[in-house]
């Protein structure tokens, strides 16, 4: 017997799961009689009843009430930990496992953990180089969708994150959640060795192998290995002696051999200064300069 969907509004549809609970069968509710062939016997049949707003078509209660609270946005599922709230049961279970540190999804080849099973689908990717996700501008291939999203927005020039303290605009949330670090001296991430504090976990990374004496990038012509990759491409620019400046200013057309150069002289035109004493508030461009105004209130002679 093919199941029967019915169109119902949402009033009508509570009221006719409340009386199935009660065991009260409705013809126009979630299940009707079915006169078995084979037992002779009246079976209950659960029928697939059709959202009235959003035509999805859901068969168990308690999946129309999921899809009820994402329409209603409620989130009736608080994390006891740090109130974080949640649509679904299942959802607040998976959010606890962060929590106690539970990450009981592996990686075969490399041993890696997670949390969710589907973390460690998309993860694997990386070890298949799958990249299903296509930008359609320019064909370049992207593992996670939301790595797709970001780079279709460098595209259309999308920068929708705004500082609220300075004005700057990020592509992505979590840029400008790093960001914001910087305004408020937020260093989360510290060092065990030396007790050295840093706003972001791959500065931090980074800051490591310094202890190990790791230089993992080597430059293929001399064979000279740096800590960061950065250097090395500063480094490269030296063998090519050409005075190589790829990095153009697309206001005054001046060229910088560094990204981060013309990232600081771009703030010339735009007035940006992001920098702010948190004594007298004047602002700087460039956090160099910050610290060293910052002398002058410590009444330290500038080097």
């Amino acid at each position: 017997m093919d199941i029967e969907k019915i169109d119902i509004k949402h009033d009508t549809l509570v009221k006719t799961i409340s009386k199935v609970e009660n065991r009260e069968v409705s013809r126009a509710g979630m299940y009707t009689t079915h006169q078995c062939s084979q037992t002779r016997q009246k079976k209950l049949i659960r029928k697939s009843v059709k959202c009235f707003d959003s035509h999805k078509s859901v068969t168990q209660k308690s999946h129309h009430n999921d899809h009820l609270r994402l329409r209603s946005n409620e989130k009736p599922f608080k994390c006891s930990v740090c109130n974080k709230s949640f649509t679904k049961k299942s959802t607040l279970n998976v959010h606890l496992r962060s929590h106690n540190n539970e990450r009981p999804f592996k990686c075969s080849v490399c041993c890696k953990l997670f949390t969710q099973k589907s973390h460690l689908n998309v993860h694997l990717r990386l070890h298949n180089n799958e990249k299903p996700f296509k930008c359609s501008v320019c064909n370049k291939s992207f593992t996670h969708k939301s790595s797709l999203n970001v780079h279709l927005g460098l595209h259309n020039n999308e920068k929708p994150f705004k500082c609220s303290v300075c004005c700057i605009s990020f592509t992505q949330k979590s840029h400008l959640n790093v960001h914001l670090r910087s305004h408020y001296n937020d260093k989360p991430f510290e060092c065990s060795l030396c007790y050295e504090s840093f706003n972001r976990k791959d500065h931090l990374n980074t800051h490591l192998r310094l202890h190990n004496n790791e230089k993992p990038f080597e430059c293929s012509i001399c064979s000279k290995s740096f800590t960061h990759k950065r250097s090395i491409n500063v480094h490269l620019r030296l063998h090519n002696n050409n005075n190589e400046k790829p990095f153009k200013c697309s206001v005054c057309h001046k060229s910088f051999n560094r990204s981060d150069h013309l990232n600081i002289h771009s703030r010339l035109h735009d007035i940006q200064k992001p920098f702010k004493c948190s004594l007298c508030s004047k602002s700087f461009y460039r956090k160099d300069h910050l610290k060293i105004h910052l002398r002058l209130h410590n009444n330290e002679k500038p080097l």
